[in-house]
């Protein structure tokens, strides 16, 4: 079993948030650049109802520092 539960796209960002990444730029709905020092810019690509899975959390984790204590 995974240590990373499936999660809401608006409930990682808030998480993003409150790790010290910040949001850069805006286009449309759902692409956000976020934006930490000492880090490269991540693409948040979700709308904020869309359904995070396991290895995808997996994935932005390892691009955003985020730890599953965090969400």
């Amino acid at each position: 079993m995974s240590q990373w539960p499936s999660t809401k796209a608006r409930v990682l960002l808030v998480a993003l948030l409150g790790i010290g990444w910040a949001i850069k730029r805006q286009s449309g709905t759902s692409h956000r650049i976020l934006s930490r020092p000492g880090w490269p810019d991540y693409t948040f690509a979700f709308h904020d109802q869309e359904e995070i899975g396991p290895r995808m959390l997996a994935r932005i984790a390892k691009r955003t520092g985020l730890t599953p204590n965090d969400l």
